[in-house]
């Protein structure tokens, strides 16, 4: 019997793998973004934002990028994360009336839970942030300032059971708390919106009257249009055009690095047309002699492009070159002309600090007169003033920040005593860089943002509610900062001499 159910095992992984082929997974993702266009066409004046990562496949065009996990929506884990406070989306709304999020599940939801719960959570959340920061104006301030009418409530979809809403709304007072005491720009929010921010819930189920679509600025409200691109009638349904025969995948964006094999959305929306055109047959060739291309354009250019092995997909046992690199091109006045990214966002500057945060590929075309800390697994060459001035420590090879950092520090520490902008790139951007800074923001500047060479930090005990104000500062210009769990406990644990400690993002 139990090799029986074993043999039914076996067979529903065979089919499972066989449908979810790369062609049927991109042909998927191109037929429902098809979709996506169509709501974004409904209010053009909006910016059209994917929440990473799954969204960002969803369209050839994002304005800017979000992430909101669909784990903080997740019923036994329901949070508001100061780690992920997306406050760039807030301002965005406030500044173009609204905003579109994209994003999609697998699970045959109709929604992720990053839109049922997650994105419903943070609006209310700042609804209440806002409010309480405009009524303690009220009290001596001009009339424009006045909070009533501010809509506080907590809105969620239907779907969203009322002993779930309970639970949210018991939490809703501690989480405002926690934003407010996070060190957040509240005042810049409050002047940018003018109404209070609501969610919206479209998929390729509702029902939309063209003729009576209404105008978004003739809302009481600022709206945050969920749009969740899958279909949700089924993880695999057959199709058939008069070509070829395909099984589309719900979510099929969703957890790319088990069937994309390096390939990015950028170089797919780049030449979608010819891989979906190509075929089932030929789409894995097609896609593996894009990557190819891409791989060795980057390397004439004296960029890093570190290759992976892959088997292949017929099991004739020969192997496929695909790089590992994420191909999004960035757009930042130090990089090369032409290279743009979804989000417009390359090498961010944290405010008046010396520092700089960015991807390791991008760290090759500053200044000379810049600093280095290249935290990447490759070193790569650049021209800079010196030699003393680029220090290549490999910290994503061996995932621990407590034998690296205090290099990082003293180089650090170094070059901002001799005023240089100090550059700290990884291969993303988004974590190891992103701790490594939250360590020297903590260890030589003072809260007011000023380089001190550490004399408040000599003077302070860290806890977990400085860092996370200090985290905060860094989220708010590296808006696509995403630093994991286990680095983050690394640097609470070096800072404050500790071993084994609560995780600061919890």
């Amino acid at each position: 019997m139990a090799d029986e159910k074993q043999s039914i095992y076996k067979i529903a992984r065979k089919i499972k793998r066989r449908e979810s082929t790369l062609y049927n997974a991109l042909r998927s993702i191109y037929e429902d973004s098809i979709f996506v266009g169509e709501i974004s066409q409904l209010w053009p004046e909006l910016p059209l934002v994917a929440n990473l990562r799954c969204g960002l496949w969803y369209s050839p065009k994002f304005d800017f990028n979000c992430y909101f996990k669909s784990t903080d929506g997740h019923t036994n884990n329901l949070s508001f994360n100061t780690s992920r406070l997306n406050l760039h989306v807030a301002l965005l709304a406030g500044q173009r009336g609204g905003c579109i999020i994209v994003d999609s599940t697998r699970k045959g939801k109709r929604f992720p839970d990053s839109m049922s719960k997650t994105i419903p959570i943070w609006t209310c959340v700042l609804n209440r942030a806002i409010f309480n920061y405009r009524t303690r104006l009220d009290k001596h301030d001009s009339p424009e300032n006045h909070s009533s009418g501010w809509d506080c409530s907590l809105h969620l979809p239907l779907w969203v059971s009322e002993t779930e809403k309970s639970m949210i709304e018991k939490r809703l007072e501690h989480w405002t708390n926690e934003f407010e005491s996070s060190g957040a720009d509240i005042a810049s929010i409050a002047s940018s919106l003018r109404k209070p921010l609501r969610p919206l819930w479209i998929s390729q189920r509702t029902v939309i009257w063209l003729n009576e679509v209404p105008e978004f600025d003739s809302w009481d409200f600022t709206p945050i249009i969920l749009v969740s691109a899958s279909s949700s009638s089924g993880i695999f349904q057959q199709r058939t055009t008069s070509e070829f025969s395909w099984n589309y995948i719900s979510g099929a964006g969703d957890d790319e690095e088990s069937w994309a094999r390096g390939l990015s959305p950028n170089v797919f929306w780049k030449h979608a047309y010819d891989v979906i055109s190509s075929g089932p047959d030929l789409c894995n060739q097609k896609i593996a002699d894009l990557i190819e291309k891409e791989r060795v354009r980057r390397a004439q250019r004296g960029e890093i492009a570190p290759q992976v092995s892959v088997r292949n997909l017929k099991g004739s046992g020969s192997t496929s070159e695909f790089p590992i690199e994420e191909f999004l091109e960035l757009d930042n006045g130090i990089v090369a002309e032409g290279e743009r990214s979804s989000d417009g966002h390359g090498i961010s500057f944290l405010g008046s600090t010396n520092i700089a945060v960015g991807k390791s590929r991008l760290a090759m075309e500053v200044p000379p007169a810049y600093s280095i800390l290249n935290c990447d697994r490759e070193s790569f060459s650049v021209s800079l003033d010196n030699r003393e001035m680029y220090l290549h420590l490999p910290i994503m090879i061996y995932g621990c920040f407590l034998s690296n950092l205090p290099s990082a520090l003293n180089f650090a520490k170094s070059q901002l005593i001799k005023g240089k902008t100090l550059l700290i790139c990884c291969n993303n951007g988004e974590d190891i860089s992103i701790c490594i800074c939250l360590a020297i923001l903590t260890s030589f500047y003072d809260e007011a943002g000023h380089f001190d060479e550490g004399k408040s930090f000599s003077k302070t005990r860290i806890t977990k509610s400085e860092l996370r104000k200090r985290l905060v500062f860094i989220c708010k210009y590296a808006v696509n900062a995403r630093p994991s769990r286990g680095n983050l406990k690394q640097v609470f644990a070096c800072l404050s001499g500790g071993g084994c400690v609560p995780c600061l993002s919890s």
